[in-house]
């Protein structure tokens, strides 16, 4: 058994042959509408028939526009894409706004534009400007959406369209910051007779927003979704995504099926994701067995259903194998809110799972004027809202780093094998193409018995995004003892 020993810090690199990949390569062009890999359910593909992992960055400004009484600058779009850009990234989840006026967030009021529907009146809604006709479409609302998923596109960006927002509910249960007092399906803000049976979040079974039991309400719905799918149909970076954190079970795969069908009819067909509701709690079961192309599940149990249950399915610090028949996109927002570190970014890539960050790029606007939420927004005194909270430029730049891993090795081919180190954090393609993770303070056994030949070796810095090569070959055909160099994270690639 061979024992390899410490020569710097970082992540372990070995392979058979060729030259190592370049450290910043120009990002891809869009090669047709993403879709199914049959050999590999963990990626999808393109035109180009290779495994296109996903990840990367997303804010919820980044569609339309949030003001307050803090006088914030608006999001700095351009910015935003350039960071993108620069960092590899190639995900951006596109957040939606129902409503134009509030946040259960913030007990400081808030406003939210455009809306997809024209204000004409006659009379005024909640907000104190003219009622909705839910019948006339604000174009320059479209026209916003399709020139940023366009712009996104040019710099090899897939684009998720949010449809709906559970958030447009009162998802805190706070008196006089309910967000559906301004929302354009209830009665009092438009002039189309439309109204919601029952006001609160979701809840199977009930007449909610967003379920199946408000046909009136549901018409205009598949209307809006036809609408933006006439909108970008034509364009290849395009997923959409059902609803952020809500739903009714039914309804969610019924607005699924629904975009099916408008899109047979269509030139293009897009992927469709379905991420988990947290209240009340969605079983990831759920996820798993809906007719979703792509879907982002939670813990199991989550914290907030359970508190002080140990997870089954931690996909926080031990992020379970994805052993399914869907792409899994692992998102901080499902898991933390505002959170999210380097590590886990690399754990998911290696379980087969692609890690996306709701990213404080710009802070949502607002303020809780609560002392008892502190814990969703502050550790150790410092804001998680903040842009430069610590764990964030990292978690940036090595989602980035992973993508170009993935972008130069046969990713198509590779799936998590635990059983072939002892750190358990392996993706293979065994006898061919190895990447394991060694978590700090450690050294593993990594079984190379399908291997033949001498491999030669390369240190991979994540904090320096910097490569070393190592001065000694490793031999395949028997298992290996490494030991990394240093006691920060390593990755060993084969």
């Amino acid at each position: 058994m061979q024992k390899i020993g410490a020569l710097s810090p970082g992540i372990l690199i070995i392979f058979i042959s060729g030259t190592l990949w370049a450290q910043n390569p120009s990002m891809p062009e869009i090669q047709g509408v993403l879709r199914h890999l049959p050999s590999n359910p963990n990626y999808f593909t393109d035109d180009s028939g290779e495994a296109i992992f996903l990840t990367g960055s997303h804010t919820w400004e980044n569609f339309q526009d949030i003001y307050s009484e803090e006088n914030m600058p608006k999001l700095d779009w351009e910015e935003y894409l350039n960071m993108m850009e620069d960092k590899d990234h190639n995900f951006m989840r596109f957040w939606v706004w129902e409503h134009p006026y509030g946040a259960s967030w913030s007990t400081m009021p808030i406003q939210i534009d455009p809306m997809p529907y024209r204000r004409t009146g006659p009379g005024l809604a909640f907000d104190n400007l003219l009622k909705f006709d839910l019948t006339q479409w604000n174009e320059q609302y479209f026209q916003r959406l399709r020139d940023r998923v366009i712009e996104a596109g040019q710099r090899g960006i897939y684009v998720s369209i949010m449809l709906f927002q559970g958030w447009s509910l009162n998802k805190m249960g706070l008196k006089d910051v309910d967000p559906f007092n301004s929302h354009p399906f209830n009665l009092v803000n438009n002039i189309n007779g439309v109204e919601v049976a029952e006001k609160g979040v979701d809840k199977d079974g009930h007449p909610t927003l967003h379920s199946l039991d408000n046909p009136k309400v549901l018409a205009f719905q598949e209307a809006y979704v036809k609408k933006v799918i006439e909108s970008v149909n034509d364009l290849d970076n395009v997923l959409y995504e059902i609803i952020n954190e809500g739903g009714t079970i039914e309804w969610c795969y019924h607005m699924i099926r629904y975009i099916r069908e408008v899109e047979a009819k269509k030139p293009k067909q897009h992927m469709i994701g379905l991420g988990t509701r947290i209240t009340p709690t969605m079983l990831n079961k759920i996820l798993w067995d809906s007719p979703a192309d792509y879907i982002s599940p939670t813990w199991e149990p989550p914290d907030w259903a359970a508190p002080g249950a140990d997870a089954v399915d931690d996909y926080g610090s031990n992020p379970p194998i994805n052993k399914g028949d869907k792409v899994c996109i692992i998102d901080t927002d499902h898991l933390w809110g505002y959170g999210g570190n380097y590590v886990w970014a690399w754990k998911s890539f290696l379980r087969g799972l692609n890690p996306i960050f709701m990213d404080s790029w710009k802070r949502i606007p607002g303020k809780m004027k609560l002392p008892e939420m502190d814990w969703a927004f502050v550790t150790g005194g410092i804001n998680r809202l903040d842009r430069d909270y610590p764990d964030y430029e990292p978690l940036r730049d090595n989602m980035g780093y992973i993508n170009r891993f993935a972008k130069q090795v046969d990713l198509k081919n590779m799936k998590p094998h635990a059983d072939l180190s002892t750190t358990r954090y392996c993706l293979a393609n065994p006898g061919q193409e190895y990447l394991i993770y060694f978590p700090p303070f450690s050294k593993g056994t990594v079984n190379l018995s399908d291997v033949s030949g001498d491999l030669d070796i390369v240190w991979f810095i994540p904090s320096l995004n910097k490569t070393v090569k190592g001065v000694t070959t490793l031999k395949g055909g028997y298992f290996a003892v490494i030991e990394p160099p240093v006691s920060t994270d390593a990755i060993l690639y084969l």
